[in-house]
């Protein structure tokens, strides 16, 4: 086993290179063979780092690899296990010392609120769902054209992503995106037919996902799917019920795992591992027989426990629904965050993240949303709308006490609207509040006496109070903050469309604001400094 970086640094991938000979029968199953390096850290801690197969047949000079991102500044020492049939083959000890970086570390849920780095800076994704790269032949009615222009690609929407403020994105692994388990029928030029255990221009194009992640400093949210686990595809399940259930199946998925996090688990940009996409709609697939909820509940269980298990950085661990819940499945353990998709009612976000946070005590993620869901629609006969829904969802994230504000589907129809700056505004009063209270949220109580959509937060020394005039006609409005009775503070208001701040002169008491005026559809945020 060698070492291949030269200076290990904190947060940032670390590269062994190993040279084995061994006998197997297929290396990518960890029941024929695993191979795992074991460290300890500065601090002591034990840490199992999973290795993946590269190259070489059994009983010859076979390569394998291990990357790793360690979370200690100071020395460590490893060393390497090779494990077959219940055996293991202990290798010599090594060490290497890691040095400071400028990398903030891995994401993990800290409250309701917030995801909090290594380094212990806050952090709450803005974002959309990117989840695939453009297909050959696309199944929308009105915008399949749209949705096959070959620019929507990876590189251009995640670029745009974090030119206009973006942190944080969803995509998936299925048959026609990031294909790591099919051999074939893609529906995606990107991708090369393979009878390799995992597609390599698979595997090639998540390499270079994550690069590119990095480089643009956003953060994914990579949904993992069932894979490619039926029978006639090289699987073991007779059907989609016995994927949950059959014990080969449940162990092909755990290697699929494996692989995973053994090749990009060191990935700071990985976010989250999100088991399923909508898992309700996958339980009632057929709808006059649909699979056994406590099944799909037990798969969970299983498979987020065997990840806490392997995942030496602890990454965040979700799946979703659609609208229908699974008995069991919001309280399990190992699951951080708890999710669905919201479409046709954005209005309800805001208590519907409320209402599961406070009945399994977990933070609440709204993975998908938008005014239509349903692709044989033309969303050009209400166009405005998409739009407003598109804006009012992040508001009503922003405001609510989710960690990563409610994601909107439909990328490519949101660009081509010149929705994407949009985000610009929202990720600049991100900012502020994050600044302003190190994470820290507090609802605020205040009084606009009006039609107003209104809400509002207290983040240390400032209050940010959102206003939308949801008419078709102009609403005078004042605003009123109790709290602020004995205070003297400044209000500035800021216009997320234009990123325009006004700046107001110093004011005393409980009104903040009063004799405004909103036009028809319009917001506007105030931001209340008070120290």
């Amino acid at each position: 086993m060698k070492l291949k970086t030269a200076q290990p640094m904190l947060y940032e991938r670390t590269d062994f290179n190993i040279s084995l000979n061994e006998q197997w029968e297929n290396p990518y199953l960890a029941e024929d063979i695993a191979v795992d390096i074991k460290m300890q850290s500065p601090s002591g801690k034990e840490i199992l780092l999973p290795c993946f197969y590269v190259s070489g047949e059994s009983g010859e000079a076979s390569e394998w690899e291990a990357r790793f991102a360690p979370q200690e500044i100071g020395r460590y020492t490893y060393h390497l296990v090779v494990s077959k049939k219940g055996e293991e083959m202990v290798f010599d000890e090594n060490e290497f010392t890691v040095e400071n970086s400028e990398n903030k570390g891995f994401l993990h849920a800290e409250n309701n609120w917030i995801l909090r780095y290594d380094n212990g800076d806050p952090f709450r994704g803005i974002g959309e769902n990117i989840g695939w790269e453009s297909r050959t032949n696309d199944d929308s009615k009105f915008f399949h054209e749209l949705h096959e222009k070959k620019k929507y690609n990876y590189n251009y929407l995640l670029g745009e992503l974090s030119r206009n403020g973006g942190n944080f994105f969803r995509t998936w692994i299925c048959s026609w995106n990031l294909p790591l388990d099919w051999k074939d029928n893609f529906n995606n030029s990107r991708y090369t037919a393979s009878d390799a255990y995992y597609n390599p221009s698979a595997v090639a194009k998540l390499d270079s996902l994550v690069d590119l992640s990095k480089k643009l400093d956003l953060h994914m949210m990579l949904t993992l799917g069932p894979g490619n686990y039926s029978k006639e595809d090289g699987g073991f399940a007779e059907s989609t019920a016995d994927f949950f259930v059959n014990p080969k199946s449940r162990q092909r998925y755990k290697n699929r795992l494996r692989y995973i996090i053994a090749r990009w688990g060191y990935s700071t940009s990985i976010a989250a591992w999100e088991l399923f996409n909508e898992i309700d709609n996958v339980q009632y697939r057929n709808r006059d027989n649909p699979i056994d909820a406590k099944t799909i509940v037990d798969w969970h269980e299983e498979m987020s426990n065997y990840i806490d298990k392997i995942d030496p950085y602890n990454h965040i661990i979700t799946t979703s629904i659609s609208h229908r819940d699974l008995e069991g499945l919001n309280s399990l353990p190992a699951i951080d965050i708890n999710q669905k998709h919201i479409y046709n009612r954005t209005k309800d976000i805001p208590g519907e993240i409320i209402d599961y946070e406070k009945r399994f005590g977990k933070p609440y993620v709204i993975g998908e949303f938008s005014y239509e869901w349903d692709w044989s629609k033309n969303f050009d006969e209400f166009p405005e709308e998409m739009d407003s829904d598109f804006k009012r969802g992040l508001w009503y994230g922003m405001f609510t006490s989710t960690p990563i504000l409610p994601l909107s589907w439909w990328w490519e129809y949101f660009d081509e609207r010149g929705m994407t700056s949009y985000f610009r505004g929202v990720s600049k009063i991100n900012d502020m509040m994050l600044k302003a209270g190190n994470g820290k949220f507090e609802k605020v109580s205040f009084k606009t006496g009006n039609q107003l959509e209104s809400f509002g937060v207290k983040c240390g020394n400032k209050i940010f109070i959102y206003l939308y005039n949801p008419l078709d006609k102009a609403l005078n409005y004042h605003v009123e903050v109790p709290e602020l009775r004995d205070a003297s503070y400044e209000v500035q208001s800021f216009h997320p469309l234009n990123l325009e701040f006004s700046q107001e002169k110093t004011r005393e008491g409980i009104e903040v604001a009063a004799g405004k005026s909103l036009d028809a559809g319009k917001e506007i945020l105030l931001i209340i400094d008070f120290d």
